[in-house]
């Protein structure tokens, strides 16, 4: 499974991409306001530090306004992915950038039939909404199962990228059930390797080590 980190905080997302386990990156209008900065100098520093698909999100409502920001988008770098509402305009924008090799990442997914469009209309990624279900008292993880079935049953080509993951939990159920990426905050992808039971194995191994007075090199 992929990991990909949902900002567009450069001094975080340097943080994270430190670690060598950082395959994109996604962001939105949202944090690009939190950046205060400009979406143009964001991306293309966000394409310099990381090698994989970097998620832009267009910002207009109508087909003709998302396929000029889009093409716009792409522009900044190979590895864009244009990001597009689950809407009709959004599907028709999606049809368009695939027919000309332009990854896209269609975003705020929330039924199998949305994520079977997205399909139909050659989305590189669909975006399920996770945290969002279960805040509305769903199971954000039934819809993830259920698009896993689903695609294989129409042979989908479309990846899902778990989106609105926001525990743990949700990175290992998302695992587990073999969905091809996710989407997570800087703070939860530095959270995964802690474990209360493997500091307390390296705390004895240091004591013990100290004790003997070794050197290693």
């Amino acid at each position: 499974m992929k990991f990909f980190i949902d900002t567009a905080d450069m001094a975080l997302l340097t943080k994270c991409a430190d670690t060598g386990l950082v395959d994109g990156v996604t962001t939105n209008p949202t944090l690009i306001r939190q950046s205060g900065r400009n979406i143009h100098e964001v991306i293309g520093e966000i394409c310099a530090l990381v090698d994989g698909p970097i998620s832009a999100e267009v910002a207009a409502m109508d087909f003709e306004g998302m396929k000029s920001e889009g093409l716009a988008l792409s522009k900044i770098h190979p590895n864009v992915t244009v990001k597009l509402p689950m809407t009709w305009d959004g599907l028709k924008a999606c049809r368009f950038f695939s027919d000309k090799g332009i990854k896209t990442n269609v975003t705020l997914c929330f039924s199998v039939n949305q994520a079977v469009l997205a399909a139909k209309a050659g989305a590189t990624f669909v975006s399920p909404f996770i945290g969002r279900l279960d805040d509305q008292v769903s199971d954000g993880m039934d819809l993830i199962h259920d698009i896993v079935e689903a695609y294989v049953a129409i042979d989908a080509q479309t990846n899902i990228l778990g989106a609105s993951v926001r525990t743990p939990l949700h990175v290992k159920q998302c695992a587990m059930a073999g969905i091809q990426a996710i989407t997570i905050p800087p703070a939860l992808f530095l959270k995964l390797i802690e474990h209360p039971l493997t500091k307390a194995g390296l705390d004895t191994f240091a004591a013990d080590w100290a004790s003997t007075g070794q050197k290693i090199a």
